[in-house]
């Protein structure tokens, strides 16, 4: 395992001098002579002044103090970087009208959000930089900040990029037709407003990067925990300058990301700029507090939304506005829109209605930036969808199950297409409801529910049905203009010891990549697992390729490496059939053997195939070719995505008195195509269901109305935790995806796609007996306790 970024250090003992290494000789190329290596220089780190105004004009910066204070190497402000680095824009192509602004590593004559980072400071240790930064001076001029998404459209009000004419980021609008008269003439009308608290990923491990530039051969080498680290290469190189080949990044295993670490953060690009500046490692590792003022947020939406239906329970339309905030900017590469796209298009996704209509608005607001997080997207989709349909039931008087049995897509009804025009493979909504509905013993909960009732014990049960993206394909992306890839790369070769080594391009952030690539490399090619090393994460020796989002890491790295493995196979068999002067297609590989592939008789160990060809190829035949190395690519050429799909329940108890909610248990039922893993897979959706449970009760980033975040500490943000936690059972239903061999889809964000929905009916479940009910998440005591009137 790679050791974590926190730990990577160069040693301490040689300050500001170079050191020779007598024993260390390397003979320069084209010079004839040696040259004693030099020890490499110190790490230096960075720390950074932030702006406590949410909105403000720069009057000036005085850093004189700081860059007398001891240790101190460089003090640098937006207007050095902006002389090395190119800015960069927030948009894609295909979200026509897009607009943001402009940004740099470091703010540049106006600061847009508290927290925003001013000024770097770059000393020999941490401390002493966080001291120096104190000595820096800035004068500001407070200008109003827009922080409410309705007075981010006003006119006349403040607008946070003049150059962009309004704080309107993006506005689309979804329209099927005739959904006006579908509603005068259904029989029923439920409507509702929904909102949505933004909050962040809270990873174990927060951001942390190394950049070491060194100037004698042009060379940038970053470490970096990151989820992609082809799409930094990518991004380094062009905004700094550097050829694409001399930058290296290292993505080790990293502490978690859920899509946090996907996007450019401005101290990560400062990092890389001061490092060119001083030709010397720099370090930085954000700390709880600057995470919470740093990393994206997510999920800030208010959705209207109603739903019509005729007198059979029979789901006729949707109507929907979505209007969310995403900061003072669009995130890049990636953008801040695509969470409110997928909202907008995943609504209603699971029924068979046809009428829709959507419009969506993405507004700038002096916050954190929003971005892509776990499930983007789904959760508000999904809570609003089922909340409606919840609603719908208790007024044609049908159990939840029943009026989702009447409008589910039936699962012989596939292909075909969603509400909003996904296009849809193969799901099974019928077969997860009906698992779902057993695993519960639903009428059995049902009967429970009602007797505790009589004793004032108020419990409540939710469901939800889900669609969840994986295996985006380049519609994703690529489409917009994005340099960001929907294929994977891997190369497979065996090595004279008859080991097997697989370099491939998704990465491990924790969700168990590596051991799954490792079984699709062990069973095609017909090893032991323990004799296969998966090596990611390292763009200077894996190939290229989108690594790990969006829950492709299966269904398109695992397509890879399965494909790159039969290359591998039909090769050594080739060479194994001239070494037996037998016919390739009438050998296998079981266990490290070389088989008879009838009977299973051994003939030659793998070991010693490639024994011959890496040491005695002049025993072969003149035209056999020994190749033990193959790389392979591949993107989804099919549908633009495989959907995975599923049912969730959950129990839930209210105390009426406090407005607390105890989670008693949850269920899922999950459809990722062919499982792989099956314990890996249980353990990413239970995972998941805990973060949308997080969010549905717990996890809230408060502002003022001065744009300052007020509970930006573990202190005050609340995450769940084991005691809160419930039981989680999980069953499978397995529909594989046709597009590919593997058949494998994804399922890393499962859990947390539907768990919101399912505890938000079941609150409101709870609640039904005294006539109240709740639209707000997070779900928090004090607001049940608002809906039940309690002031």
């Amino acid at each position: 395992m790679n050791a974590p970024l926190h730990a990577i250090d160069r040693p301490n003992s040689y300050i500001g001098r170079a050191v020779p290494r007598p024993n260390a000789k390397r003979l320069l190329a084209g010079r004839g002579r040696y040259v004693t290596d030099l020890i490499l220089p110190r790490m230096l780190y960075a720390a950074f002044v932030r702006s406590p105004y949410a909105h403000a004009r720069i009057v000036s910066i005085d850093t004189s103090g700081a860059k007398v204070m001891p240790g101190v190497r460089l003090v640098a402000t937006g207007e050095d970087l902006s002389r090395i680095c190119k800015p960069w824009v927030g948009t894609l192509d295909h979200f026509k009208g897009m607009k943001s602004p402009e940004q740099w590593p470091l703010a540049v004559g106006k600061v847009i959000w508290a927290g925003q980072a001013i000024v770097a400071v770059v000393a020999d240790t941490r401390a002493l930089a966080e001291d120096a930064a104190e000595a820096v001076t800035i004068e500001f001029e407070e200008v109003a900040p827009v922080v409410d998404i309705d007075a981010a459209r006003q006119a006349g009000g403040e607008i946070i990029s003049p150059e962009l004419g309004g704080n309107v980021c993006f506005n689309t609008r979804i329209d099927s037709g005739g959904v006006d008269d579908v509603f005068k003439g259904a029989a029923h009308v439920v409507e509702g407003e929904f909102t949505f608290g933004r909050h962040t990923a809270v990873t174990m491990e927060p951001r942390a990067i190394v950049a070491d530039y060194n100037p004698g051969e042009h060379q940038l080498t970053v470490h970096h925990a990151t989820q992609t680290p082809y799409q930094f290469q990518d991004l380094y190189a062009r905004h700094y300058g550097v050829p694409e080949a001399n930058v290296r990044v290292i993505a080790p295993d990293i502490g978690g990301s859920f899509g946090m670490k996907l996007h450019v953060y401005h101290e990560d690009m400062a990092v890389v700029g001061l490092s060119m500046m001083l030709g010397r490692p720099v370090k930085y590792v954000a700390d709880r507090l600057e995470s919470f003022l740093s990393d994206i947020h997510a999920r800030d939406h208010r959705v209207r939304a109603r739903l019509a239906m005729d007198a059979e329970g029979i789901i006729l339309a949707m109507d929907v506005d979505d209007v969310t905030a995403v900061g003072p900017f669009s995130s890049f590469p990636r953008t801040s829109v695509v969470e409110g796209n997928q909202v907008v298009r995943l609504i209603g996704a699971p029924y068979r209605f046809k009428n829709y209509r959507a419009e969506l608005t993405v507004v700038f607001q002096n916050k954190v930036q929003t971005s892509q997080y776990r499930a983007v997207g789904h959760p508000i989709a999904c809570a609003v969808t089922e909340r409606l349909v919840d609603m719908a039931a208790a007024r044609a008087g049908l159990d939840p199950f029943d009026i989702r049995s009447k409008n589910l897509i039936p699962d012989d009804a596939y292909p075909c297409a969603s509400p909003s025009g996904y296009k849809f493979e193969g799901l099974s909504h019928q077969l997860c409801l009906a698992k779902l509905k057993t695993i519960m013993g639903y009428d059995a909960l049902r009967a429970e529910q009602a007797q505790l009732l009589k004793k004032g014990i108020r419990r409540g049960i939710g469901i939800a049905a889900f669609v969840e993206i994986t295996n985006p394909s380049p519609a994703f992306y690529g489409v917009g203009g994005a340099r960001i890839s929907a294929q994977d790369g891997a190369i497979i070769k065996v090595t004279p010891s008859g080991d097997v080594q697989c370099l491939i391009s998704v990465t491990e952030i924790g969700q168990g990549t590596e051991a799954i690539i490792g079984q699709v490399v062990a069973e095609t090619l017909g090893v032991d697992y323990e004799r296969v090393k998966v090596i990611t994460g390292d763009t200077e020796i894996t190939p290229h390729g989108g690594a790990t989002w969006a829950c492709r890491g299966a269904g398109i790295g695992g397509e890879t490496a399965l494909q790159a493995s039969k290359k591998l196979k039909a090769n050594i068999l080739s060479v194994a059939a001239a070494i037996l002067q037998e016919k390739p297609e009438r050998l296998d590989i079981r266990s490290g053997q070389i088989v008879d592939a009838d009977d299973g008789q051994q003939r030659i160990p793998l070991a010693e195939v490639a024994r011959i060809v890496y040491f005695r190829s002049d025993t072969l035949p003149p035209d056999t070719s020994g190749q033990l190395t193959v790389a392979h690519h591949y993107a989804p050429q099919g549908y633009p995505f495989a959907f995975t799909n599923g049912m969730q329940g959950s129990y839930v108890e209210l105390d009426a008195e406090t407005g607390f909610v105890k989670i008693l248990k949850h269920w899922v039922v999950e459809d990722c195509g062919r499982i792989i893993n099956p314990l890996l897979v249980d353990e990413q959706v239970r995972g998941g269901v805990v973060q949308g449970l997080g969010a549905a009760f717990f996890e809230e980033c408060l502002y003022d109305e001065s744009g300052q975040l007020t509970n930006g500490s573990l202190a005050d943000y609340l995450v769940p935790m084991a005691v809160e936690m419930p039981d989680i059972k999980i069953a499978h239903a397995e529909t594989p995806t046709r597009d590919t061999e593997l058949g494998a889809k994804g399922c890393g964000e499962a859990g947390t796609a539907a768990s919101a929905a399912a505890a938000l009916n079941a609150v409101n479940d709870a609640l039904a007996p005294l006539n109240a009910s709740i639209a707000q998440i997070p779900m928090t005591p004090a607001r049940i306790l608002r809906a039940l009137g309690h002031t």
